[in-house]
């Protein structure tokens, strides 16, 4: 399995979640080899994302596919990283 991790700013709470709900969330689900995946909100308006795919193909095509973030702003997209999951719980 491979991840994709994203660190965020999150500019708009509101309309981070809105688009989480309505649009990232489906879109990743939606993606070959989706596993799992986890948005974190975290302290100082930064946020974290753990998107798990079957593959390292299916994570590279995911984070190609994402793009820099959100065109309405809501989120800045800083860095995005894939990497192997060699353990899970």
């Amino acid at each position: 399995m491979h991840a994709v991790v994203m660190d965020v700013t999150i500019n708009d709470p509101d309309a981070a979640v809105r688009g989480l709900d309505e649009q990232f969330v489906p879109l990743v689900s939606g993606s070959p080899g989706f596993v799992a995946a986890y948005w974190i909100a975290r302290s100082g308006g930064k946020g974290l994302s753990v998107l798990v795919f079957d593959s390292q193909a299916s994570a590279e095509a995911f984070r190609a596919q994402a793009g820099d973030g959100p065109p309405d702003g809501s989120v800045t997209l800083e860095v995005a990283e894939v990497g192997e999951v060699l353990r899970s719980a």
